[in-house]
């Protein structure tokens, strides 16, 4: 049997929350077809999260906040997702980082997902993929191929 992917992820607006959720779903529609695809297992950060320190790999899901300004060449300033960003930087977790999903709404241009990609070059992982908002079912399917390839290329 496969080890399930691990997720940890931030939810601010509740937005990242659901995506995972349906992302967890339907790797378990995968796995129950074939025990070989992984299940997915998640694990929400907040200011409340107490780091016992992570032992096993593991993906980011982050959405996008900033406090504003364009994003790039002002206001930059990350907001409401600091306690992800403590939390990677805390003894090792980032080393176990496997790699970053973003989320934001692509209205804002430059600025979608522009915190996952940031995570990603502060923490030394891969931005790996991205979805819009709550993401949809085709998001999921896409995401997951992405996580499983990852996964499986970090354990062999």
């Amino acid at each position: 049997m496969t080890e399930p992917i691990r997720i940890l992820f931030i939810s601010i607006s509740g937005n990242t929350r659901a995506f995972a959720k349906r992302l967890a779903e339907y790797a378990q529609t995968q796995h129950d077809q074939n025990p070989e695809n992984p299940a997915i297992v998640l694990k929400e950060i907040s200011e409340a999260t107490q780091s016992d320190g992570e032992t096993k790999p593991f993906f980011v899901m982050v959405p996008t906040y900033l406090d504003g300004g364009n994003g790039i060449d002002n206001g930059v300033k990350e907001l409401m997702t600091n306690a992800m960003g403590d939390y990677l930087a805390e003894g090792d977790n980032a080393k176990l980082c496997l790699g970053i999903i973003g989320s934001g709404n692509r209205n804002f241009n430059e600025q979608y997902c522009l915190t996952a990609k940031r995570y990603a070059k502060e923490f030394d992982a891969p931005f790996l993929a991205d979805y819009e908002l709550r993401g949809t079912p085709s998001d999921a399917q896409k995401i997951y191929t992405v996580l499983t390839r990852v996964a499986h290329t970090a354990t062999h």
